[in-house]
């Protein structure tokens, strides 16, 4: 079983800064390790749905950002610490949210929806006062 730990969020005022951190941790059977899956950020504010934020392929050469994050948040990863940052930056209260880290349900493959991975972590608290 896989196990994604999340930290890193706090409250913050408009125009702030935060690094979110995501490790992962266990395995499966399948014989692929972090390293061969792409892993994403999703965020949910209050009363909404779930909805993507960004992705990183699992060797870390292709990035994906919703627009509404582009130029302002970071994604990356380190395939030998098994884990994955995302970089908050000039944070607006509409980023408020809790943010879940999550890893792709196959190999080799990085998508923007929901239903294209399968382990989440519990989730951090992003708040951003204006």
């Amino acid at each position: 079983q896989v196990q994604l730990v999340e930290s890193g969020g706090g409250l913050v005022q408009a125009g702030g800064s935060l690094r979110l951190s995501c490790t992962a941790s266990g395995r499966t059977f399948s014989g692929y390790t972090f390293s061969d899956y792409a892993m994403a950020w999703f965020r949910q504010a209050p009363g909404k749905e779930r909805i993507f934020v960004a992705s990183i392929s699992w060797s870390g050469s292709r990035t994906y950002y919703v627009d509404s994050v582009k130029g302002r948040f970071t994604i990356s990863r380190d395939n030998a610490k098994n884990t994955v940052i995302l970089q908050v930056n000039s944070l607006k209260p509409e980023d408020t949210a809790v943010y879940y880290c999550a890893r792709a349900k196959t190999p080799y493959t990085t998508g923007t929806s929901l239903d294209e991975y399968d382990y989440w972590g519990q989730g951090t608290q992003v708040t951003v006062s204006s």
